[in-house]
């Protein structure tokens, strides 16, 4: 256990299955030596030949660079050079770059590497000799493979695993419980009542907003959780079809609310417009990731603690279940070439599964036994006015797979770039739909994808 951490002087995580998780990963359950492909893998995978003493390389961004040195200090036997890189963030596609002159020189590879961005898994795990190496391919056990949330897995998986989830966003509905007490407001559970509760707010209290979509993954929360088929991908098969029902559905609320004034055009990550406007208290409910509630709702606006609480994802009144989009998440990939898979496997399987490193980790982790230890720390939730528990997990049960979150097509640019000018402009979203999807596409067969809708 981790002594430099003063959250780890609590004694709620020191489980027994922290020293067992531990002892599995370097014995029987990183096996690598059959290379036998298991039913979800695309093909037989030809390790190189091993060495199992050799050193494995890491590429990882500063923000896992101490998990990464945990690592070397839990397991002294283990070889291990750490490199940091920027982890892909923001737009940047170091990783793929690299990668590119590596397989130019016929050396070089990382035998792990960290990554933000879920659209690498595209190029990773194709081509004559992909980078990535299929994990359910006697890598990784199933058994472990099996314990990551419902659908944490599919921006990795492209017939087979190519790598591990490290956190996710899955959206919820936070809200300021006590300007809802306050106000005498109910929290929605449907879109419907989301809508009419806009409208109360704008009329009982305007200058508060219930949402935004100025940021460039607002389809991710709003089209992605109303189920809007924008961004379907099948092998290289693309479809886009933003004028399905659903679709439609979703632009006319924004737009009505965006009229109304409960939905606010601003950016809340970019500029200062939004924190200036609705920061403090001004707030009522704001749908988002899970990480909304302490990098933005604590930490950007300021709002003091003991009065934003989460509530699962919002459903059409007409369906029976909720589903919910996904912003963020970084994955962890295995390279093909590496010369100790034993080892790669054992590091990747630490960083995603460990409670020494998960259950205090800085977002929510994608692993599902993590993910409750990290419920269970007081530091990640003693902020919020209400438990966060059974929001989160239900969210993170309810990401809708018929959006392709590691498909090639920039959703994010489109919505900066196509949509959200024209509706500063006093444009409605229903109107660029079309826009939308004509943009979507003519991007796709430039990534090699087909368009068949």
């Amino acid at each position: 256990m981790r002594s430099d951490s003063p959250r780890r002087t609590r004694s709620w995580h020191r489980l027994a299955t922290a020293a067992a998780a531990a002892a599995l990963l370097l014995t029987g359950c990183a096996s690598t030596g059959g290379g036998t492909a298991t039913a979800g893998a695309t093909h037989a995978f030809q390790q190189v030949e091993q060495s199992p003493g050799a050193t494995i390389t890491v590429w990882v961004d500063s923000t896992r660079l101490p998990a990464a040195k945990l690592f070397q200090k839990e397991h002294p036997d283990v070889p291990v050079d750490i490199v940091t890189y920027d982890g892909d963030a923001n737009g940047a596609s170091t990783f793929q770059t690299k990668i590119s002159l590596f397989d130019k020189a016929g050396s070089g590879w990382p035998d792990v590497v960290f990554d933000e961005n879920t659209t690498d898994l595209g190029w990773a795990s194709t081509g004559k000799t992909p980078f990535a190496a299929p994990l359910d391919d006697g890598i990784v056990p199933k058994s472990v493979l099996d314990q990551f949330a419902p659908g944490a897995l599919t921006p990795c998986t492209n017939g087979s695993v190519y790598c591990l989830r490290n956190d996710i966003g899955q959206n919820v509905l936070w809200y300021n419980k006590t300007l809802l007490d306050k106000f005498g407001y109910q929290v929605p559970t449907t879109w419907e009542q989301y809508q009419a509760l806009g409208a109360q707010v704008a009329k009982e209290h305007p200058g508060y907003t219930v949402g935004a979509v100025g940021d460039s993954f607002a389809s991710y929360i709003y089209f992605w959780g109303a189920q809007c088929p924008a961004n379907t991908l099948t092998g290289t098969a693309f479809s886009s079809d933003t004028g399905s029902p659903k679709c439609v559905q979703m632009a006319k609320l924004l737009d009505t609310m965006i009229a109304n004034g409960s939905v606010t055009k601003d950016a809340v990550l970019t500029g200062t417009k939004y924190a200036t406007t609705y920061g403090g208290a001004k707030t009522l409910m704001l749908l988002g990731p899970s990480w909304f509630g302490q990098y933005i709702l604590n930490a950007a606006l300021k709002v003091p603690a003991g009065q934003i609480a989460a509530a699962p994802p919002l459903k059409w009144a007409a369906d029976t279940t909720a589903t919910t989009g996904d912003v963020g998440g970084g994955t962890w990939f295995v390279s093909s070439h590496s010369k100790n898979l034993k080892a790669a496997s054992a590091f990747v399987q630490f960083e995603t599964t460990s409670p020494d490193v998960q259950a205090d980790a800085p977002t929510y982790p994608a692993y599902v036994p993590s993910a409750k230890l990290w419920l269970a720390n007081p530091a990640n939730t003693k902020y919020f006015a209400t438990d966060v528990a059974p929001a989160f997990t239900a969210a993170a049960g309810e990401v809708w797979p018929g959006w392709s979150a590691s498909g090639l097509v920039n959703q994010q640019n489109i919505w900066s770039t196509t949509v959200m000018p024209a509706v500063l402009q006093g444009k409605t979203i229903e109107s660029q739909l079309g826009a939308w999807q004509t943009e979507a596409r003519n991007l796709a067969p430039t990534v090699g994808y087909t368009v068949t809708k």
